[in-house]
């Protein structure tokens, strides 16, 4: 079963968590015209997935797909890009260097 057409059985990230966070998300990247790749899956359904990791405790690659509507990689990908970009510091003050 392909990621895309998923349903998230995971409780969704809140809306009003959701809203706050939204924002300071950093704008996707344009795409490459040649080879530009699998299309990102919506940041909603990345951040339900890191929820499900942090809150059930297990380990990226042991995150259900089915369950989280993504692969457990994609969370941690976009987690990292995200504390990359500097998104958790600016709303929570979490520093995100070792």
């Amino acid at each position: 079963m392909s990621g895309q057409g998923c349903a998230v059985s995971a409780a969704p990230v809140p809306g009003a968590f959701w809203e706050r966070i939204a924002p300071l998300l950093p704008p996707r990247s344009a795409r490459r015209v040649r080879h530009p790749g699998r299309l990102p899956g919506p940041d909603r359904v990345a951040l339900t997935g890191i929820v499900y990791a942090l809150r059930k405790r297990v380990a990226w690659r042991d995150v259900p797909a089915q369950v989280a509507g993504c692969s457990g990689v994609t969370c941690w990908r976009r987690l990292r890009d995200w504390m990359q970009a500097g998104t958790w510091s600016r709303r929570f003050g979490v520093r995100s260097d070792p």
